[in-house]
């Protein structure tokens, strides 16, 4: 998986949806995007990464809201920038978004329809709360909702009127598991239907519950795009640090330091740093070794598992 790849969802023979060619953003002398290309295609397609990655920036430039300093954003076949005519058949919710606490969640959705010029806003408003389970708190003033309330109301105003392409940032946060169960159910209605769907988070497990397709952003840059699995399975791959507490380091070490999945032993404190190419085999032989040679392990942990560490390894490749 690498940032050459361009296919991210599984609907292999569909048109793209969206491409982005080379595309970057800068504030001054900061670089948010960095020279990206990608292309999505119906389904559904996850942008991974740390906060501060540059995910939230290029989903405004997908959405046109977002000049690009330099390369191409194209949704549906047009330029994306200030293409007042996409704005029909996208629907977007930004992290940060506000709702009008002054509005109920019905009359904030029903806004949205009469802003789409909807025949009938009142049925799409109602057919959109009850997608997002809104309905028991529809008559409730907004300011006073949870966090995972007005998420959720912001996506019912996404989509009311029934987008071609759905532009979500962080769309979990606030929701609790239920609502995050009934969320990806409803994503994954929309993309059975032919829709794209694209949504940002920076959790690993999000993607893999949700992400047919996945886009790895690191630092502004495309560090890794593909299936999710593949994705997976090269961060597990990667090279790991152990921490290792035993009855016999030395022993321990000796044991361990022959076996092709061992690429370095160290004693350090009292324990032992022991550096791995193959994550599988070593959590597997370890303890085997051990009990060949009449060691305990009392403490095994990995050293370098923080997605920051994940995915400062993606970029290095």
């Amino acid at each position: 998986m690498t940032a050459e790849a361009t296919r991210t969802t599984t609907a292999t023979g569909a048109t793209p949806t969206i491409e982005v060619s080379g595309v970057s953003r800068w504030y001054g002398n900061v670089v948010a995007v960095n020279d990206i290309t990608f292309s999505v295609r119906p389904g559904i397609t996850g942008l991974l990464g740390p906060n501060g990655a540059g995910k939230s920036t290029l989903l405004h430039m997908m959405a046109g809201f977002l000049r690009p300093s330099s390369g191409e954003v194209r949704m549906l076949g047009e330029g994306a920038w200030k293409n007042a005519d996409l704005y029909r058949r996208v629907g977007i919710v930004l992290e940060r978004e506000a709702v009008y606490g002054g509005l109920t969640g019905y009359e904030f959705v029903r806004l949205n329809a009469r802003l789409h010029g909807l025949d009938d806003a009142d049925a799409a408003t109602r057919r959109a709360i009850d997608l997002v389970e809104m309905g028991p708190a529809q008559d409730r003033r907004t300011g006073g909702y949870s966090k995972g309330m007005k998420q959720r109301v912001k996506v019912a105003a996404a989509i009311v009127h029934q987008p071609d392409v759905l532009l979500l940032d962080e769309p979990f946060n606030g929701a609790d598991p239920r609502q995050r169960l009934q969320m990806m159910e409803m994503l994954r209605a929309m993309a059975a239907e032919g829709r794209t769907v694209v949504f940002s988070s920076h959790i690993l497990e999000e993607m893999e519950r949700l992400g047919d397709g996945v886009l790895v952003i690191v630092a502004g840059r495309l560090a890794a795009s593909g299936d999710f699995r593949a994705i997976r399975r090269l961060m597990t791959d990667r090279p790991h640090a152990f921490s290792v507490e035993s009855t016999d380091n030395r022993g321990l070490a000796q044991a361990l330091v022959g076996d092709p999945a061992v690429s370095g032993v160290q004693l350090e404190n009292g324990r032992l740093i022991v550096r791995s190419d193959d994550f599988g085999r070593f959590t597997v032989q370890a303890p085997r070794l051990a009990q060949e040679v009449g060691v305990s392990i009392t403490a095994m942990a990995p050293m370098d598992e923080s997605l920051e560490s994940v995915f400062e390894y993606l970029v290095q490749r």
